[in-house]
């Protein structure tokens, strides 16, 4: 059930009619859902409000995220890492910042600090727990729902101007939230309600084609991702008495497989169809630190995992964080013994 309340979405679209310059910001190595929910956003505001509207983030595209931004997307994409200036210039010029997919500035990388110090009016809309509510004008948070980019239609579809007719939603907007929601959801395996497939059934009315968004999410790949995944299956994967699962990529391996960012999206889910796991959890060398990717079964809490012993959080079955180098462990040669010592604790206890 949707808590938001007609009062909240007026309150919404007289934030959106009064701003000027607006910025979408979605935390930082971006993923399908940060770009969907803002680009459903962005489509939006720029077709149906006529708004001067961007993306501003702290990081690029992946190449297998790139089908999903146009031309005229890449115009009024501003990217921290490529070029700061005019980034954080689009930043402290805007009178609105709409924050998606995010629950507090630290999640948006570099640009936590110019998050802080705007002035500007800012709006959360996000599906994590524990929203940092303070910072923020105006905060639409549900986490009993899929991803930020189903929060976001539900959002888009109580507007005046769509009034619950999904086919006044712009069309790249629609395509984007399909696609945003479908990446969250690993193709509808996971933290699927009765409202995520309300919100498929409406876009798919309104004309929005599933078949060639799939196609682009999970039949476009590089060889080297087939084969990475191999190798790391047959050779790199455990699996420990208490159910934990995991895989350590090191950059050596990962520079030897000519490895991309956004290519081992989906790995960590892989070993959850072994019936004794209960949580899996992909770690990648990322230069100071590791990346770690958390998920499990009903039962047991990723997000409390990730929470304790990873600098991170998340949803209660799929979270995040960083394992850093020298604080947690010296090097990644000392990983695989961090990951069993501290996963079997927390097992154990749970």
């Amino acid at each position: 059930m949707l808590k938001f309340t007609p009062e909240k979405i007026n309150r919404l679209h007289q934030i959106l009619s009064d701003a000027s310059v607006i910025s979408i910001v979605s935390h930082m190595n971006p993923d399908g859902d940060a770009f969907g929910s803002s680009l459903g956003m962005l489509h939006y505001l720029t077709e149906k409000m006529d708004k001067d509207a961007c993306l501003t983030f702290a990081d690029p595209d992946t190449e297998s995220l790139a089908f999903m931004l146009s031309e005229s997307d890449r115009n009024t994409f501003f990217i921290d890492k490529i070029n700061s200036e005019k980034t954080r210039q689009r930043l402290a010029e805007s009178d609105l910042i709409i924050c998606l997919d995010f629950n507090a500035f630290s999640r948006a990388g570099s640009l936590e600090i110019p998050l802080k110090e705007s002035i500007s009016k800012k709006v959360l809309i996000d599906h994590h727990l524990n929203p940092d509510e303070s910072a923020f004008d105006l905060v639409f948070s549900e986490t009993q729902i899929s991803s930020a980019s189903e929060l976001t239609f539900h959002i888009l579809m109580a507007m005046p101007d769509i009034d619950g007719d999904a086919s006044k939603i712009p069309s790249e907007s629609a395509a984007a939230l399909m696609t945003g929601m479908t990446t969250d959801t690993n193709n509808f395996a996971n933290s699927v309600f009765p409202s995520t497939l309300f919100m498929a059934s409406k876009l798919l009315e309104a004309g929005v084609d599933r078949d060639a968004i799939v196609a682009n999410i999970y039949n476009n790949y590089r060889e080297n991702r087939v084969r990475l995944m191999g190798h790391l299956l047959s050779e790199k994967l455990v699996i420990t008495e208490e159910g934990m699962a995991y895989i350590v990529l090191d950059q050596k391996t990962a520079d030897a497989f000519d490895l991309k960012d956004g290519e081992t999206e989906g790995f960590v889910n892989i070993p959850l169809s072994i019936k004794n796991v209960r949580m899996s959890g992909f770690f990648r060398e990322d230069g100071d630190h590791m990346r770690v990717s958390l998920r499990s079964k009903k039962g047991t809490s990723a997000n409390v995992c990730a929470k304790q012993f990873f600098h991170g959080g998340g949803h209660e079955n799929a979270a995040g964080g960083r394992i850093m180098f020298p604080e947690d462990v010296p090097s990644v040669n000392e990983v695989a013994e961090y990951i069993e010592r501290i996963c079997n604790e927390y097992l154990k206890q749970n």
